[in-house]
Parts: structure tokens; C-alpha cells; sequence
């Protein structure tokens, strides 16, 4: 009987002294978790702050003495054409070098020699379309066979004529207009006496009305007649 319980008192005492441990583990099962939280961030290593992240700014670049170049060019450019009628004369300036030229010297000797010279090729140019022309109407249809082609040619005629019939007219105003070069009227309007301007000039030198003066003239043509 008393062999038995010895055993018994050795369990016991072996319970009762794992049982802190066993308090211990109660102990810390019941932990809040907040406090474990904050325990974590406490012993956390600190990161360094960074400073805020600006936005990438485009290069900024500064004009260089090479963009103005070509406006000097141009500015180079332009003041060698309103210079070239100084050492050139009428007859050897282009239409740009004209279309430079000053306000103030508009229709000066130089500029009236520029347009005689025009004039004046265009006369020969018409009057030698002319002589082809008379060569051409002398040729004898009636010895063409074929009727349908006998009929062809003279419409061709016909439509010669009509063309001679223009430039005919054309002759007519390009006398005119060398007339009233050599009179110093060539380059004004016949009805407000202002300036034609070199553009309409160069676009058609027979020209003796303003852009504004021709519409009323082509007015009063439509209703009064020639």
C-alpha cells in the first residue's frame, strides 16, 4: 500500500512545478494584440524620409545666335534687291528686283525702260505670230478632195482669224501703252490718275485702269455699251 502512492506524490510535485511555465504561456496567449502591434514599430528600424518627387522639368534652351541667321539672310537679301536697280538698268532688272525697288521711285526712268522693253518684245512676238498666220490662210483649200476634210481646215481658219482678231487688238493697246510711256501717263489710272501698281503692271503692262477703276468701267460697258 505505501509502495503505491510514492509515485503519486512524484507526479504531483512534477505537475505543480510545470505549471509557471504553463502560466507563462496563458499569459502570453492573451497578449492584446494592439500592444504587439505597437512592440513591432517600436523595434522597426526607422526609414530615412525622402524628400517629395518633383516633376521633370523640360530643358529650357536658350536662342542661339545661329537661329537669327536666316533673318539676316533675308534682311540681306532684300536690301541687295531694293539696292540692284542702282547699278542696273531698266532693261537688265527682273521682276523681283522691280518689285523692291522704293515707293518713291515708282515709274522713274528705269522703271518705264523695264516696261518698254516688255512692250516691245511682246509687239514683235505678236507681229511675227501675225506673218505665220497670213502665210498659213494664202494655202488653197479648194484643191483638198475630201469634203469633211475641206471643212476641218476652214474652221481651223476661222479659228486663226479669231485669234489674230485679239492679238490684232492686243498691237493696238501695246502702241498705246509705249505711247503713253513716252508722254509720262504710263503707269495711272485714265480716271483717278492714281497709281496702277507694279504688280498689275507686270501682270498686264497694257493695263490703264486701277484694280478699283475696272470694275466700274466693265459696269458702264455692260449697260451703255462700247
Amino acid at each position: 500500500m505505501t509502495k503505491t502512492t510514492a509515485p503519486a506524490k512524484k507526479a504531483t510535485s512534477s505537475a505543480a512545478a510545470k505549471s509557471p511555465s504553463a502560466k507563462s504561456a496563458s499569459t502570453k496567449a492573451v497578449t492584446p494584440p494592439k500592444a504587439v502591434a505597437q512592440a513591432d514599430a517600436a523595434s522597426a528600424p526607422e526609414s530615412p524620409i525622402k524628400p517629395p518627387s518633383t516633376a521633370a522639368k523640360a530643358p529650357t534652351t536658350k536662342p542661339s545666335s545661329t537661329q537669327t541667321m536666316p533673318a539676316a539672310t533675308a534682311t540681306k537679301a532684300d536690301a541687295k534687291l531694293a539696292n540692284a536697280w542702282k547699278t542696273k538698268s531698266g532693261r537688265e532688272l527682273t521682276e523681283a528686283e522691280l518689285l523692291a525697288m522704293p515707293d518713291s521711285e515708282y515709274m522713274n526712268d528705269k522703271q518705264l525702260d523695264f516696261f518698254r522693253a516688255n512692250l516691245e518684245a511682246q509687239k514683235e512676238d505678236q507681229l511675227s505670230n501675225a506673218g505665220g498666220t497670213t502665210e498659213h490662210l494664202r494655202e488653197d483649200t479648194s484643191i483638198v478632195p475630201d469634203p469633211a476634210d475641206r471643212a476641218t481646215i476652214e474652221e481651223e481658219h476661222a479659228l486663226e482669224l479669231r485669234t489674230r482678231d485679239r492679238e490684232r487688238k492686243l498691237l493696238k493697246k501695246i502702241s498705246q501703252a509705249l505711247v503713253r510711256i513716252d508722254s509720262g501717263e504710263y503707269g495711272f489710272c485714265d480716271e483717278t490718275g492714281e497709281p496702277i501698281g507694279l504688280g498689275r503692271l507686270l501682270a498686264r503692262p497694257t493695263a490703264t485702269l486701277s484694280l478699283e477703276a475696272q470694275p466700274r468701267r466693265e459696269l458702264k460697258q455692260q449697260m451703255f455699251g462700247d
